[in-house]
């Protein structure tokens, strides 16, 4: 049995490796069929396991890795990377909110009127009302905030962003 699972470690982190890596980019960009979330999410649980059998089919020659400068330089960056995510923002009273900087700086757009962000998106007020009203919103004016606009129609901040990257320039 152990002898299966030796075998097939390697070819199944590469193809699960695989599905991983191509849900994971139209997770990304936004793009593919909504199954992709829980296909990235569950499969890339599964990796686990042929990810651990690989690691302990070549646990001798990896050491040989953690020796060297360059396992360091990659632990650190890969560390750096993954904390940058994780640094807690704030909201305008100072208040730390514990979200990602992305999700402040989208709370931070949706204060501005239809005029201000439309500066943004490169396109005139006039042609942001008119994608938002095609989008099924009321837009009454453009010093009107996109929270307002959304509070109306009944669109939360992140329904919103969906709308504004939907629409075409």
């Amino acid at each position: 049995m152990t002898a299966i699972f030796m075998r097939y470690a390697t070819p199944l982190i590469t193809t699960l490796f695989l599905v991983s890596l191509i849900s994971g980019i139209a997770l990304f960009f936004h793009v593919g069929p909504a199954g992709f979330h829980g296909m990235h999410e569950w499969l890339s649980m599964v990796l686990i396991a042929p990810f651990a059998l690989h690691l302990w089919k070549n646990w001798r020659p990896m050491t040989v890795y953690f020796k060297k400068a360059a396992f360091a330089v990659s632990v650190i960056a890969s560390i750096g990377a993954a904390s940058l995510f994780l640094v807690p923002t704030s909201d305008a009273s100072g208040e730390a909110t514990g979200r990602a900087a992305v999700f402040g700086a989208l709370n931070l757009m949706m204060q501005g009127s239809v005029t201000e962000v439309a500066a943004l998106l490169d396109m005139t007020p006039d042609a942001l009302s008119a994608a938002l009203k095609n989008k099924g919103l009321e837009v009454t004016s453009a010093d009107q905030t996109l929270a307002e606009i959304g509070t109306t129609g009944g669109r939360d901040t992140m329904a919103m962003a969906g709308v504004l990257a939907s629409i075409e320039r």
